[in-house]
C-alpha cells in the first residue's frame, strides 16, 4: 500500500501543480497539458525503483486509461483534455504505456524507459519549445510543426537515448543517433495526437533490438 501511496502522491503533485499554473495563466492550455504530459515521466522509474510488479503496473496503468477514456467523454477533468484541436493524444499517451509496460517491465526496463522519456520529454518539450519561439514551419496532414520544435524533438531523444544507453551498457553508439532520429521523423505525424502512441513504442522497440 505505502508503494501505490507514493505513486499516488506524485499524481496529485503533477495534477496539482497543472491547476495551480492554469489558475494564474488561463491562456496556456497548451503548457498546463504539457506539465502532465512531462511530469508524468519519472513515475516508470519510480515505481520500478519501489519493485511494483507487472501486474499491479498494468491493472494501475489500465484502471487510468480507462478513467481518462471517460474524461474524454464527459470532461470531467477539463484541464487534461483542455486543448483546442481534435486529439486522442491522452488515450494514445495511456494505451502506448499500457503496451509498453507489457511487452518491457521486467524483459527490458531500459527500453520501456527509453520510449516513454522520448514521448513525455521528447515531444512534450518540442511542443513547448515551437510553440513558445518563432522558426521555420511546416504543415503536415494540417498539424503545424516548427523547426525548434523538431530540433527540441531530436536533441531531447537523442540525450535520452544515450543517457539510458550509457547507463545499460557504458557506451554510446550510432544506433542511438538512427532511435532519436527515427522518433523525430514519427514525431511529424501527429494528427489526431497519434504520435503519442507510434513515437513511444517504435522508439523502445527500437532500442530493445539495437542494444
Amino acid at each position: 500500500m505505502i508503494k501505490f501511496a507514493v505513486i499516488f502522491l506524485y499524481l496529485f503533485l503533477i495534477f496539482s501543480v497543472s491547476v495551480i499554473f492554469k489558475k494564474f495563466n488561463d491562456d496556456s492550455k497548451e503548457i498546463v497539458r504539457k506539465i502532465i504530459h512531462i511530469g508524468i515521466g519519472p513515475l516508470i522509474p519510480i515505481a520500478q525503483f519501489l519493485k511494483i510488479d507487472q501486474n499491479s503496473a498494468l491493472i494501475f496503468t489500465g484502471i487510468v486509461s480507462l478513467i481518462v477514456l471517460i474524461n474524454y467523454t464527459y470532461k470531467l477533468f477539463p484541464t487534461i483534455e483542455d486543448v483546442e484541436r481534435k486529439s486522442y493524444g491522452t488515450i494514445f499517451y495511456c494505451l502506448s504505456l499500457f503496451i509498453l509496460i507489457w511487452l518491457f517491465w521486467d524483459q527490458d526496463p531500459y527500453a520501456l524507459i527509453a520510449g516513454f522519456f522520448v514521448m513525455t520529454f521528447g515531444d512534450g518539450l518540442a511542443g513547448l519549445i515551437g510553440k513558445s519561439f518563432n522558426s521555420k514551419n511546416w504543415i503536415i496532414f494540417k498539424q503545424k510543426k516548427s523547426l525548434f520544435g523538431t530540433l527540441t524533438m531530436f536533441l531531447t531523444s537523442l540525450i535520452v537515448v544515450c543517457s539510458i544507453g550509457y547507463a545499460q551498457q557504458k557506451n554510446v553508439n550510432l544506433n542511438y543517433f538512427a532511435i532519436a532520429f527515427l522518433a523525430t521523423v514519427l514525431e511529424q505525424f501527429s494528427v489526431l495526437g497519434i504520435d503519442n502512441f507510434i513515437v513511444p513504442i517504435s522508439s523502445a522497440l527500437c532500442f530493445n533490438f539495437f542494444t
